[in-house]
């Protein structure tokens, strides 16, 4: 294995839920690893950064919310490797928040229901988040 093979990018993500218990996604732009696949809202954990501190940063630049941090609670943990990259994906529950969201950085974004989920592409990072919400809804 190469050294850079063996790098982990820290990486938190929010599974953002509405008074309406939609889920609010974010659509990859094309250009970007993964393009065109929806995604949970975050980014990558800044060095000495802790994940509660980057994602509420994330989202503030990606969305122009503010979580409530009573509301935020951790997920799940999500080690993935990519023919390209190692992701570890630190995802959290949101489910109270200020401000309405947009897409600060062009991304479409829009809310589902935890069905619609299940039509839509995403990362394969993405799936033990997918799992685990469908498991504990049924």
């Amino acid at each position: 294995m190469s050294e850079s093979s063996s790098v982990w990018i820290h990486v938190v993500a929010a599974v953002i839920y509405n008074s309406r218990k939609q889920i609010l996604l974010a659509q990859r732009p094309l250009h970007k690893h993964q393009g065109g696949k929806w995604e949970f809202p975050g980014g990558k954990v800044e060095p000495n950064e802790l994940a509660v501190d980057a994602l509420k940063r994330e989202l503030f630049e990606e969305l122009g919310i503010e979580p409530d941090v009573a509301s935020m609670q951790p997920f799940i943990e999500i080690r993935h490797t990519y023919p390209d990259k190692n992701i570890w994906l630190d995802v959290w529950l949101v489910s109270s928040f200020q401000q309405e969201p947009v897409g600060r950085e062009g991304q479409a974004i829009a809310w589902f229901e935890l069905a619609e989920l299940k039509k839509l592409d995403f990362p394969a990072a993405n799936e033990p988040i997918l799992q685990k919400l469908f498991t504990e809804e049924a």
